[in-house]
């Protein structure tokens, strides 16, 4: 093999890698599956695809080997294929955050509509939750909360929440979390509660990056 054709060889799968982190469906995909695994109808209603689409952008990250599966009867689940992708997502986050004021902007004034407080740490929360000043509200999907979650949490997905703010409560102050920082289901959660009298912020981080600093996850 000679040293030109064994740079294109190599470069062409660098680059097939970055074709399949190219789509912004495909990156919401990656987002929901760090979570845990997902059925392919359970992944198009949350990223607002048709099954059809969700299938193909599924077999794109799959021939990248980004993500792997198992057939249970008639449905197939997939997951992420290994840590690494998530590693991954999360330095293309770091980077996308560095280089891009449109998208800095974009999140501040999604969160500012949305009248939430300023998220705090995972470090301020561990300080708070041990003084025992907050209640830690899961509003994930419930097969999520099921797969990790942070030590402690109640789970009330945000499709239940208004139903259910009887069992939150009044006496403390609540911090909600998702899935990570641009997850919108935290603020959507915070500014419902905000309306009904509730003290509530929310967490910048997700239960993986809880996981990650070492701190204490449930299943």
């Amino acid at each position: 093999m000679k040293s030109r054709e064994f740079k294109d060889l190599i470069f062409q799968q660098f680059a097939n890698i970055a074709t399949a982190f190219s789509s912004p469906k495909r990156l919401e995909i990656i987002d929901i599956l760090i979570q845990g695994e997902k059925d392919v109808e359970t992944l198009s209603k949350q990223i607002s695809a048709t099954f059809a689409n969700t299938s193909r952008h599924l077999q794109i990250l799959k021939n990248a080997r980004l993500v792997e599966s198992r057939r249970d009867g008639v449905r197939i689940f997939y997951r992420l294929a290994d840590a690494q992708v998530l590693k991954c997502w999360m330095n293309l986050q770091s980077l996308a955050e560095k280089r891009s004021s449109e998208m800095r902007e974009t999140a501040n004034l999604f969160f500012k509509e949305r009248d939430s407080l300023e998220p705090i740490t995972k470090d301020e929360l561990k300080k708070r939750t041990n003084n025992n000043e907050v209640v830690i509200l899961d509003v994930r999907p419930s097969d999520e909360y099921r797969t990790s979650h942070i030590a402690g949490a109640i789970s009330i997905p945000l499709t239940d929440l208004k139903n259910r703010l009887d069992e939150i409560p009044h006496d403390r102050e609540i911090v909600a979390y998702c899935r990570g920082k641009y997850c919108v289901l935290a603020a959507e959660a915070s500014k419902m509660l905000n309306s009904e009298g509730f003290k509530t912020t929310i967490l910048k981080d997700d239960v993986n990056s809880w996981r990650f600093a070492g701190l204490e996850v449930e299943k």
